[in-house]
């Protein structure tokens, strides 16, 4: 059984306290290997470490700083293949889901914001012959980057790689649920070189490691991707500090189905968007309403659709979905089916645990599972599931699917499915979202801002203002008589 490390000052090491907690395999419900138990004392020394190292990282022409981020970016791509095993088996994911998405998006970020930072400007202001003004950026410091654990390597590399392309060090925690790749990450850049105490990987529970980090004097930056409660906890404590925070929560995303639409496209990709990585994607369009007119033959050829989704091994390429998380987490979705039901919901199909064959007979399987005849703001289609659940509804007018799509606390995506060009642009204008997907789902142009509003988070990731959050501007003004 494999024993992780702390990554601390360039040195895989063991936690101060020698205690180590139990990570579980979801797609075959058993312990394969065991993780740090950290507490602030190992957070303390990643710290110091950061401190330390952020002198001379802060100082390092860009192109430097951006070679070894574009050997880190090289060496994901090279070890894909075991990154994407070690992300199924970790998160329980199909394997070809990891080989498609998640492992190569972490080796993008670490390249683009590499090459980002090559072109990433500051701007100047003249006033006429009297003065002149221009902005500086200068890193923060240390930046404490929290990350989840449904796209572990993925979301990991989405903070790490523009803080420290941005000349910033980082204290960075991984999810205890999922924290094999951060792992391999650390083995990784050590063979690119990276300086030690640049990047420290501190692992262990939200309440240790989340916390201590979150309440760190030396930490000045937060960078936080997880559920809304946990979210307002980091808010509660950093923001009397004056903490930067940039918080990416929780959602409850409308998918809105018009007549009008290319109906095989939507259906299609209506599959994905309601079921990719087990439902558990902030992302997921987890609320479906479908025009009336084609309300009951969508309902129909979803749910025939749905039914023939394979669930079982993550590594049998057949497999569309593979094991939910974690015990705990099977049972909360699927108390989320009772609930639905309790509220006068129809379960067309799933709504129950998979029990696959031999070795896998313990894991954690959920059928893909579709549910209708809820009130649009029942709890069931108010609070988030994060799981392969959805419900399905019909709606009349534009204005009535826009009260429903904008009922919940969460705004984070919107998908709209529409070939009327001014119904467009008029429902993404008013739809309450950060994100506004039409006629697509999950197409990301990474210079795009990503982020959410209401519940679903503060501040914005991504491109430039990525770069802005992970540095402060300084004006300097320079009379010219």
């Amino acid at each position: 059984m494999q024993t992780l490390k702390n990554y601390i000052n360039g040195e895989l090491v063991e936690p101060i306290g020698k205690t180590y907690i139990d990570n579980y395999n979801p797609a075959i419900g058993k312990v394969y290997s065991l993780i740090p138990d950290s507490d602030e004392r190992d957070v303390e020394l990643a710290t110091q470490a950061a401190l330390k190292a952020f002198p001379v990282w802060s100082n390092t022409p860009k192109g430097e700083r951006s070679a070894v981020l574009i050997k880190i970016s090289e060496l994901i791509t090279k070890n894909l293949e075991r990154l994407a095993i070690a992300e199924s088996m970790d998160n329980g994911k199909p394997v070809a889901l990891a080989k498609l998405v998640d492992i190569p998006r972490a080796a993008s970020n670490f390249h683009f914001y590499a090459t980002g930072i090559l072109h990433y400007a500051s701007q100047s202001y003249a006033m006429e012959d009297t003065a002149i003004n221009y902005s500086l950026r200068n890193p923060v410091g240390v930046a404490g980057c929290i990350s989840p654990w449904n796209l572990p390597l993925y979301l990991f590399t989405w903070k790490i790689a523009p803080a420290l392309a941005s000349g910033n060090c980082v204290v960075a925690k991984p999810s205890e649920i999922t924290p094999m790749t951060a792992f391999l990450l650390s083995e990784l850049c050590i063979e690119a070189g990276l300086p030690k105490g640049v990047l420290n990987i501190v692992h262990g529970y939200g309440h240790k490691v989340g916390a201590a980090i979150s309440a760190h004097p030396q930490i000045p930056l937060i960078s936080f991707t997880g559920g809304t409660n946990t979210g307002a906890e980091i808010a509660r404590v950093a923001a009397p500090m004056f903490k930067k925070l940039s918080l990416e929560l929780g959602g409850k995303n409308p998918n809105i189905i018009f007549a009008d639409c290319d109906y095989e496209n939507a259906l299609k990709t209506t599959l994905n968007s309601s079921f990719a990585n087990q439902g558990q994607i902030c992302l997921c369009g987890s609320r479906i309403f479908v025009e009336k007119s084609i309300y009951e033959k969508f309902k129909k050829d979803f749910t025939d659709r749905v039914k023939k989704m394979k669930v079982g091994n993550p590594v049998d390429p057949e497999s569309r979905l593979g094991a939910v998380v974690s015990k705990p987490h099977m049972d909360k979705v699927l108390s989320y089916v009772e609930l639905a039901k309790q509220e006068g919901g129809t379960v067309l199909c799933g709504g129950y645990q998979v029990k696959p064959e031999g070795e896998f007979a313990n894991g954690y399987y959920i059928a893909p599972t579709v549910i209708q005849g809820l009130a649009y703001n029942c709890r069931t289609n108010m609070e988030e599931i994060f799981g392969p659940v959805v419900t399905i509804m019909p709606f009349e007018t534009e204005e009535e699917v826009m009260i429903f799509a904008n009922i919940t606390q969460y705004g984070l995506a919107s998908i709209l499915w529409t070939e009327n060009l001014t119904r467009a642009h008029r429902m993404a204008n008013n739809l309450h979202s950060g994100i506004v997907w039409i006629n697509c789902w999950l197409l990301r142009d990474l210079r795009t801002p990503f982020g959410g509003v209401k519940n679903s988070g503060v501040g914005r990731e991504g491109g430039f203002e990525a770069f802005d959050f992970f540095t402060e501007p300084k004006n300097v003004c320079i009379k010219l008589k």
